[in-house]
């Protein structure tokens, strides 16, 4: 492999590392938009959401910038860990969201539920399946960059 090569790897893998990096933090603002600005309070699970969503904007901006000239390459292995279990929260509060969870199995409190739909965007985008296009997304993206780079 030609060096002109390893730099257009690494471009390419810096590219999609830094797709994820910006849907992790869109994901990041959107929470706190949500929550500062319009004012809606964040159940226990979509704090779990947002446990797993922030340190991802900042383990992919460090991936985005190593020592040395190509990405680091293990920033596949301290992400996409997160970003599966933030999706099994988020496809979690979804099911909630939608009935399937009965009432027993819901960690939300009756002051604060989890199955309260605070916001549907377009009729039908609720915060949790937002949740699950974020993780669903970065997770396709991490699996795309294993696959190119990790040969």
């Amino acid at each position: 492999m030609t060096h002109n090569n390893i730099k257009t790897v690494s471009q390419q893998g810096w590219g999609l590392i830094f797709i994820c990096w910006l849907i992790a933090m869109a994901a990041l603002f959107g929470s706190l938009f949500f929550s500062e600005v319009m004012g809606l309070k964040p159940c226990v699970l979509c704090w779990w959401q947002r446990i797993f969503i922030y340190p991802l904007a900042v383990l992919f901006l460090v991936g985005l910038f190593p020592q040395g000239q190509k990405v680091d390459l293990s920033v596949v292995r301290y992400t996409l860990p997160l970003a599966v279990i933030g999706l099994g929260f988020a496809i979690y509060h979804y099911l909630v969201y939608s009935g399937f969870i009965p009432e027993s199995l819901q960690p939300c409190s009756k002051d604060l539920s989890c199955a309260e739909i605070n916001l549907e965007l377009m009729g039908f985008v609720t915060i949790p399946m937002l949740s699950i296009f974020a993780y669903s997304a970065i997770i396709v993206l991490l699996l795309i960059y294993r696959k190119r780079f990790y040969q």
